[in-house]
């Protein structure tokens, strides 16, 4: 199975409501400091709408980029019940989805 569709079928597990982070994601494929990889494989996600690619935010509660940009992102996070204050999540640790 490609890296590919190892995060993503990692980034499947992330109930509604819940985010993960590049880092987190990353780790739980096996990569050591691959938070910039799991960024880029985000930007290419070819099933935005199946793949919840705006799950997955900043370790520093930033949400991070999305390739529909970040408000998009954003108003998509607040949609599934989260708060957004200063392009931060809030309550970062109630939330985040740990492999």
């Amino acid at each position: 199975m490609s890296l590919e569709k190892k995060i993503y079928k990692k980034l499947l597990q992330v109930p509604k409501g819940k985010i993960t982070t590049y880092g987190e994601l990353a780790k739980a494929v096996g990569m050591t400091n691959g938070q910039r990889a799991v960024g880029r494989i985000m930007n290419k996600n070819p099933y935005p709408v199946i793949i919840p690619c705006q799950r997955v935010i900043k370790s520093d509660g930033s949400v991070g980029g999305y390739a529909y940009g970040e408000k998009i992102k954003s108003n998509m996070l607040k949609k599934e019940g989260l708060e957004i204050k200063n392009g931060k999540v809030l309550d970062l640790e109630k939330i985040i989805h740990r492999f």
